[in-house]
Parts: C-alpha cells; sequence; structure tokens
C-alpha cells in the first residue's frame, strides 16, 4: 500500500467520526413528544397524568373547607392534578365553573351541587362532552352521573330524630331548621328526621335557613317568639344549630334542646361545653379521599359503585 493512499483512509475515517458524533448529539436533543406544556386536560399528554375537575358548592362552611382538604392532600397523595373551583352557593356560577372545567379537557368531574336540580345543566354538559361525572355529598336530580359519594343522610336524619325524642319525651313542641330547598342532603335529612319524629314529636314548624349560621339565628329568633313552649331543635347542619345555639342563649332559652348535623370543629366544641345536644357526625376528610379514589378508578377505566356510602356516628 502506498503512503498517500494511508493517509486518505485515516482522513476519511475522522470525518466519518465527525459526522456520526453530529448525528448522535442531534438526536439527543430532540424529544420524542414535545406538546409544548399546555396539555392542561392531562388526558392528551405524555406523562399519562390525570386531571380532575372539582366543583365545590362553598368554602363559606367549614364542612366543605375540610372536605376540600381531604381531596387535595389524596390527589397529591395519587399524584392525579386537581383543579377546585368554589362555586360561592350560586347556581349560575357552578354551572359556569363546571363549563370551564369542561373547557380545560378535565378527564373527570367532581360536583357538590349547590342544588340538585339546577345542577342538571352541568352534569348534562359534562356528559355531552364525554367527561364521567361523580356526585359528593348532595346527588344530582338528573343527567348522567357514574357514582354518588355522601353519608346515608336518611340514616343520619333518623338518629338526630331518635336523640331530640329521648332527651324531650314524646309529644314535646319542637322545631326542624331545614337547608337550602332543592338540595339532596336537605331533603334526606328531613325525611329521615320526620320518619321518626313526625309521630313521636309536635313539630311546630319547619323553616329554611339555607345552612347557614346567620340566617339560622335570624329564623331562630323569630321562631322563639312564636313558640314559647318550645322545648327542642334539629338542623339540618351544624352552622344553623349554631345559629339556632345563640339565638337560644341572647333569649334566656339556655335549657332548650338542640341537634345539628355534620361535627363540625365549633359543634363539637358545643357539645363538650353541654351547650349543644348532639351532633350527627359525618366525615368529611373521607368523603374527599373516597372521591378521589373514585376519580381515578373512573379515569382508569375501571367499574365503580352507584353508591359510595361513608360511614355516621352520633356526637353527643
Amino acid at each position: 500500500m502506498r503512503k498517500g493512499d494511508g493517509n486518505m483512509k485515516n482522513v476519511l475515517a475522522v470525518v466519518m467520526m465527525l459526522v456520526l458524533g453530529m448525528v448522535a448529539m442531534a438526536c439527543s436533543t430532540e424529544s420524542p413528544v414535545n406538546d409544548g406544556g399546555n396539555n392542561a386536560g392531562g388526558n392528551d399528554g405524555g406523562d399519562g397524568e390525570i386531571t380532575v375537575g372539582f366543583s365545590i358548592s362553598t368554602l363559606n362552611n367549614p364542612f366543605f373547607v375540610t372536605l376540600q382538604e381531604g381531596a387535595e392532600a389524596h390527589a397529591e397523595e395519587l399524584g392525579i392534578e386537581l383543579l377546585m373551583v368554589d362555586a360561592q352557593d350560586d347556581d349560575a356560577k357552578q354551572i359556569n365553573d363546571v363549563e370551564d372545567l369542561i373547557t380545560q379537557g378535565v378527564d373527570v368531574i367532581l360536583i357538590n351541587p349547590t342544588d340538585s336540580t339546577s345542577v342538571v345543566a352541568a352534569v348534562e354538559a359534562a356528559n355531552s362532552a364525554g367527561i364521567p361525572v361523580i356526585t359528593v355529598d348532595r346527588g344530582a336530580d338528573g343527567g348522567d352521573v357514574v357514582a354518588h359519594i355522601a353519608s346515608d343522610n336518611v340514616a343520619g336524619g333518623e338518629m338526630a330524630g331518635e336523640l331530640l325524642i329521648e332527651l324531650v319525651g314524646d309529644g314535646a313542641d319542637v322545631a326542624e331548621l331545614e337547608g337550602i330547598s332543592g338540595s339532596s342532603a336537605a331533603r334526606e335529612r328531613g325525611e329521615g328526621f320526620n320518619n321518626v319524629a313526625a309521630d313521636a314529636l309536635n313539630i311546630v314548624t319547619a323553616q329554611t335557613a339555607n345552612f347557614n349560621r346567620a340566617e339560622g339565628l335570624t329564623v331562630m329568633e323569630n321562631i322563639l317568639q312564636g313558640n314559647p313552649d318550645l322545648t327542642g331543635v334539629f338542623a339540618h347542619n351544624d352552622e344553623m344549630a349554631l345559629g339556632a345555639l345563640e339565638a337560644a342563649e341572647s333569649a334566656g332559652r339556655e335549657d332548650l334542646i338542640i341537634v345539628g348535623f355534620d361535627a363540625t370543629d365549633d359543634a363539637v366544641a358545643a357539645v363538650e361545653d353541654g351547650r349543644l345536644a348532639g351532633t350527627v357526625a359525618q366525615q368529611p376528610l373521607l368523603i374527599g379521599q373516597y372521591a378521589l379514589d373514585a376519580a381515578l378508578q373512573v379515569a382508569n377505566g375501571e367499574e365503580v359503585e352507584d353508591f359510595i356510602p361513608v360511614d355516621l356516628e352520633l356526637v353527643r
């Protein structure tokens, strides 16, 4: 072999190595999937992350704040992106919020309805978009809902009624403070209470205070003025029960027997102080956790039960 031939071969080898190196560098800097980071819904992304939208009725209520905290903590544990929106007890806002979640392309929508009838429009909008819906704590009167997660509100109302009968005696005059008209929780708790109390007690009045403490105070003041012989009250939630308690104490009626529902921190403290007779304990942290578990199953194409109950207990 001539000396020139050997030099030429060496030059060609070096050139070939440089070319291969440049190709390798180009390949290593090119991403196999580039979605620009704009895949808000999570259902088309390369990382497979699941995104769940959660429309909650109001965060101006400690029960739903605790429910939110349970959902958020469990979403982090499960690796789920959770988009939480507060309807502020406004039916129209909740519908708009759900439509926004649909636009963002979430995989599953959790709804805690402001009202069981008005929420149907939101459920049906999600149905049309092919997004599964799970209701939480309160149900929907229509639309396609794959699962409902809640305490057994009828059983809870019965527990409250039985406690009130025990404490005030048969035939006593009592009042019922009702929750938001049209909400499943108000209907079911009232149904359970009346199942056991309608024949045993004299329910002199049943008035709504919309699950609100300030309204519970005002409504209870009016009830006490017109019913001096009143001995007991069942409120569909603790916020109304605490409002009624304030009205009773201001009127010098510390003897009034009041039973609430939810076992919020303030209510449990009032029970421990002997000011509130009792409250039916839901477990909002568990409700939030169960909701995220169900959302994950649905997003993965798994079957879930139509109704997923969360246990109740009586705090007295």
